[in-house]
């Protein structure tokens, strides 16, 4: 199964994106899990690299250059969520989808 992680401002808005497009994902037959957290602890979760994909969302844009370097040190991709992306409804659940399958490793 490979795994991607939300990270967001609050964590309340991720957590509703994450299960959501984890159940969308897998009744596409995806073997994907999405997961949510804060950006500001999330540094120790890229360093290990426990997830296939990390993505920031709109309302946590400030931590992307840092997050980016720790990203990149531990070759997992780092995606900006683009705000038409983070919409808990049928069609931006949809576009998040899309971009966790177009760039999970």
């Amino acid at each position: 199964m490979k795994k991607a992680l939300i990270m967001c401002a609050a964590g309340m808005s991720s957590s509703l994106m994450a299960s959501k497009t984890t159940k969308y994902l897998n009744e596409k037959g995806y073997d994907i899990e999405v997961e949510a957290t804060i950006a500001a602890t999330a540094s120790n979760l890229i360093k290990e690299a426990k997830y296939d994909l990390y993505m920031i969302s709109p309302q946590a844009k400030m931590y992307y250059d840092k997050l980016k370097v720790l990203a990149d040190g531990a070759d997992r991709p780092l995606v900006m969520i683009p705000p038409q992306a983070y919409a808990p409804i049928p069609l931006g659940i949809g576009k998040l989808a899309k971009i966790v399958v177009d760039n999970i490793k």
